[in-house]
């Protein structure tokens, strides 16, 4: 659209220089009514969700309402110029941007004339002035001259709407296309880019659907290459496995030899080892014999030392009579020395009888002597046997923990035993089962090639199919490093 189709508007529509010198005259007054008539189609927009939607916060509807104004005023220049063309064609193609319908343009431009002629009509005095200056029926003719100001703005507005829509959908249509004829060609390496901001839901969703299917596509190609290095390593796996297997029947008989030796020599080591148990048997009975004897012992030495005791009361009391006997020979030498001549018999028996009592007191004290040195050798005798019973204790504990050592050793052979025999006839099956294996990987080895023939087919049908190179050499990459890692590879 140029400023021409402004002239031919203006033509058609009969709206003349004199009807745009009417609506100049009155910028003054639509300056001052503009405000409120705008205020109010604003705060209609507030109210409905729809027309609310198109602002972010009261600052950008505020921001909306300054350039509504001031396109308002380039309208009541009555003009029309080139400074209006490129204003409404600014306004017209925010609006095809964002994607306000004309509806809700159209409506706005009800509200706002409805407000400023009202707001004219309220002008009495205003309206007086231009009847005497313009003549009686000039009041309608202002109105009329209005009225046709907002149509062809409107006009204007709406025609260059659409005509933006167009552009826009024809360029979203041509982009569009481009990518389908890429896509059927089997190109999925580039994506929809520089649509209209109302075509933004249209390019989210053939990028995301196109990068799905790349992902697909390239989930194939990686998986045809791993089945295919899979499968080759399964036939050279097969057979290996074939010439392994013939290898293992050798082995596993010559291990049930070995196994059968293994069996018989633990019964052999079980057979001791029960043997050696009896003899720690014994020697844990003769052990319990000697402390039962060394108890008697230290029992007999302790009533010996409770003797002893007896004894030195004994050899007291012997003492006493000594000493007593000792006294009573004195006196009888004093009474005899008394009698005179007549006593001297007497005096030599009270000698005698001193010199016996004298030594009864020292045979007595080397009794004591005696009793008391031997005392103390069965109080060193006592501890010796004590010891002698603590070492019998130890031994018969260290007897008891080798027998159930032992015992344990003899428990774990035979179960050992039982378990070779086990092992003995796992190996037997496993060898009837080699030999079935050999047959099966024969035909596991015709199947892995049939297969790879299969991936090799399928490979070549999705490599029809261009992924981004970065995501191919991704893909390429990583089936290599699966393929590297394959258990199958390891084995052969």
């Amino acid at each position: 659209m140029s400023n021409t189709e402004i002239s031919s508007r203006l033509s058609f529509m009969a709206f003349g220089a004199e009807q745009r010198r009417r609506v100049a005259a009155l910028k003054p007054q639509i300056s001052a009514l503009i405000g409120g008539a705008l205020e109010r189609f604003y705060s209609q927009a507030r109210a409905t969700p729809v027309t609310a939607a198109f602002f972010r916060d009261g600052a950008h509807m505020q921001k909306a309402k300054a350039a509504q104004q001031a396109h308002w005023l380039h309208i009541a220049d009555g003009e029309f110029d080139d400074e209006f063309y490129q204003s409404v064609r600014r306004i017209g193609s925010v609006h095809a941007r964002i994607g306000l319908e004309p509806r809700w343009y159209i409506g706005a431009y009800a509200l706002v004339l409805e407000d400023l002629l009202r707001g004219l009509a309220r002008k009495q005095t205003l309206m007086g002035r231009v009847r005497a200056f313009f003549g009686r029926s000039d009041a309608q003719e202002v109105s009329i001259a209005i009225m046709k100001a907002a149509l062809l703005d409107m006009d204007l507005s709406v025609s260059i709407y659409f005509e933006q829509a167009q552009a826009d959908r024809t360029l979203a249509v041509e982009k569009l296309t481009g990518a389908l004829e890429s896509l059927a060609k089997g190109d999925m390496s580039a994506d929809l880019a520089g649509l209209p901001e109302a075509f933004a839901a249209l390019e989210h969703n053939y990028n995301s659907a196109v990068a799905n299917l790349r992902e697909l596509i390239g989930s194939v190609i990686e998986s045809t290459d791993q089945i295919r290095a899979g499968s080759g390593e399964i036939a050279i796996a097969s057979e290996d496995l074939a010439r392994r297997t013939e290898s293992n029947a050798a082995s596993l008989e010559e291990t049930a030899a070995s196994i059968t030796m293994m069996d018989q020599r633990l019964m052999a080591t079980a057979e001791a080892a029960a043997k050696t148990v009896q003899t720690a048997d014994g020697a844990i009975a003769t052990v319990s014999g000697g402390r039962s004897v060394a108890d008697l012992a230290v029992q007999a030495m302790s009533r010996v030392s409770e003797s002893a005791k007896g004894i030195d009361g004994v050899i007291e009391g012997l003492d006493k009579i000594a000493f007593q006997t000792r006294v009573l020979a004195m006196n009888a030498a004093v009474e005899a020395g008394r009698a005179g001549d007549a006593g001297r018999g007497f005096a030599v028996v009270a000698d005698l009888v001193s010199a016996l009592a004298m030594r009864a007191e020292e045979e007595a004290q080397r009794a004591r002597s005696q009793l008391t040195v031997t005392q103390t050798d069965i109080v060193t005798a006592v501890e010796a046997v004590q010891k002698v019973d603590g070492a019998l204790a130890e031994i018969s504990g260290g007897v008891g923990q080798v027998h159930e050592l032992l015992a344990t050793m003899a428990a774990d052979n035979q179960a050992q035993s039982s378990a070779i025999n086990q092992i003995s006839a796992a190996i037997s099956s496993m060898d009837k089962s080699t030999q079935q294996n050999a047959a099966m990987v024969e035909e596991t080895s015709a199947a892995a090639r049939n297969l790879t023939n299969e991936v090799q087919l399928l490979s070549q049908q999705a490599t029809r199919f261009q992924v981004r190179d970065s995501k191919r050499a991704h893909l390429s990459a990583v089936g290599q490093s699966k393929a590297a890692q394959s258990p199958l590879k390891m084995i052969a």
